[in-house]
């Protein structure tokens, strides 16, 4: 891993941006394979079930509820739990936060091998249009960031894109979620919206116009107690994924789409049925 991270950083400026399909690279996923397997075993312990659901072909919309900051530990298992399962000969993407490729240009370019989109890209439609699996988290850098507290809550935030994108594409969404990962740090508090009000009313811009969408107060690797969205060590937790049976919905298409209420209903739907499904897993184990 440390040898794909140099040559990401090596990579020409502009290159590996989150825009093209053809970013990902097979030989790429083949060389973080022995790190994630490492990862997988010893490191987080992980446990998973529901792989049955996924269907075995077509376009789908993975969506899952994520924790443990920047590292984002649920989520790179689960990529590993794919790869075990359909090699990386079965394309699948993901959509990642377009700021990554900004802040943390290395880490976007490794992403770009692995199959991860700019949230923003029209190539994300297309990985779709072309019968590859999509994966999204709805609730973005609030969620990977949520306060522990909310640990076993599915947190989207109003964020209904996703929604709105499986019934234009006419695809299932297919529910991923997580126990454990949130201990791999501790966030205390968000203070994104204390931030963001004080910010307007001082008619003050984000620094470098960027902003960080959370603002998180919290304690772990590698700097004890940390003030914003930096790059964490995550704490070797013990780890359970699931994915859970695909959600269809009634009606399809442009016209779904764009009826409010239709896609309200839709969205309630989806975080229902994932809050039941998380709350059985934590009911496993708290």
């Amino acid at each position: 891993m440390a040898q794909l991270a140099r040559e990401a950083t090596q990579q020409p400026a502009g290159s590996l941006d989150g825009r093209s399909l053809a970013d990902r690279d097979p030989d790429k996923i083949e060389r973080m394979l022995p790190f994630l397997d490492w990862a997988y075993h010893y490191y987080f312990q992980v446990k998973t079930d529901g792989w049955e659901h996924v269907p075995a072909q077509g376009p789908m919309l993975i969506v899952g509820s994520h924790n443990g900051g920047l590292a984002a530990p649920d989520t790179l298992m689960m990529t590993y739990d794919w790869l075990r399962r359909f090699g990386s000969q079965r394309p699948a993407y993901a959509m990642m936060d377009p700021r990554i490729w900004r802040v943390f240009p290395a880490l976007g370019r490794m992403g770009s091998w692995v199959g991860c989109l700019r949230a923003n890209s029209p190539a994300a439609v297309r990985a779709l249009r072309q019968d590859f699996p999509l994966l999204v988290y709805p609730g973005g850098a609030r969620d990977v960031f949520r306060p522990h507290h909310l640990r076993d809550q599915i947190c989207f935030f109003g964020q209904k894109g996703f929604i709105k994108l499986a019934l234009h594409e006419k695809v299932p969404i297919v529910p991923a979620i997580s126990y454990g990962a949130h201990d791999t740090l501790w966030v205390l508090e968000d203070f994104y919206d204390l931030a963001d009000t004080w910010r307007r009313q001082q008619g003050w811009d984000w620094p470098l116009n960027l902003d960080p969408g959370t603002i998180p107060l919290y304690l772990g690797w590698p700097w004890g107690i940390a003030l914003g969205p930096l790059p964490n060590l995550p704490w070797p937790k013990f780890l359970h994924t699931r994915v859970c049976p695909p959600i269809t919905f009634p009606r399809y298409g442009l016209a779904a789409a764009q009826d409010e209420d239709y896609v309200n209903t839709c969205y309630e739907q989806v975080r229902e049925t994932m809050q039941q499904a998380l709350d059985q897993l934590f009911a496993l184990y708290e």
